[in-house]
């Protein structure tokens, strides 16, 4: 298991369009990828959990992702998050 700590830099926040993008970069990967905001951990390759983080512009979340493929599927997150 990798995790790690992303900070919503995205003026908008996490909102719809940057939700399907991270959606989708996850779905990518056979890992599991969860993602938590106070508290609240969501499973990454599903678009409704993804938006009911409601995570705005410098909310900070963490990523869990654990499966054969966890380092590559976390480059390519904190990618999209940069």
């Amino acid at each position: 298991m990798v995790k790690s700590k992303l900070q919503v830099i995205n003026k908008n926040g996490l909102h719809t369009r940057p939700a399907a993008k991270l959606v989708k970069v996850a779905s990518n990967f056979k890992s599991q990828v969860e993602i938590s905001r106070d508290g609240f951990k969501i499973n990454a390759k599903s678009i409704i959990g993804v938006m009911t983080l409601a995570a705005e512009y410098k909310s900070e979340i963490d990523i869990y992702i654990d499966g054969p493929d966890e380092q590559e599927a976390l480059e390519a997150i904190m990618s999209l998050f940069k």
